[in-house]
């Protein structure tokens, strides 16, 4: 099997970062939204994001 590069493994380290920054972000919105629509939206975004998510277990992890 070949090496992965330095600049891809960099790459893929980077995304994943960016990601969970994003969901972190994500989920403080979600506890601020007033709405029931709000809170369905962000729930579809952090679906996006990260699929394998079980949503009720990430957010009750407060």
């Amino acid at each position: 099997m070949s090496k992965i590069s330095d600049k891809k493994r960099k790459f893929q380290i980077e995304k994943k970062q960016k990601a969970k920054e994003k969901l972190r972000r994500l989920k403080e919105k979600y506890f601020l939204a007033k709405t029931k629509e709000e809170k369905e939206k962000i729930i579809e975004k952090i679906k996006k994001i990260a699929p394998h998510i079980q949503i009720q277990k990430y957010l009750e992890g407060k």
